[in-house]
């Protein structure tokens, strides 16, 4: 698997940003501004990764999101996930 991610505290921060997504905006772009993972600096960049590299539900939500979209908000312990599969 490949993807990006937007990591943000609390569920109505994901919410604006996945509506900002669906308005045009570009997600790397928001990733920069908004994300708080050091992967922001790569626009949310992840790179590959394999089973078991992530969370377990960050890694099911990636699954679950088609190649070139953008998963609904995702919590896990580090807080709001919005996921943009890659690959």
């Amino acid at each position: 698997m490949k993807a990006s991610h937007i990591l943000v505290n609390s569920l109505s921060e994901a919410m604006s940003i996945k509506d900002k997504l669906n308005q045009g905006a570009i997600f790397e772009d928001l990733a920069r501004v908004a994300s708080r993972c050091p992967s922001s600096a790569r626009g949310g960049d992840l790179g590959e990764f394999g089973p078991g590299q992530m969370v377990k539900a960050f890694e099911d939500a990636t699954l679950a999101t088609a190649v070139g979209d953008i998963s609904e908000p995702v919590q896990t312990q580090f807080g709001y996930h919005l996921i943009h599969r890659t690959g």
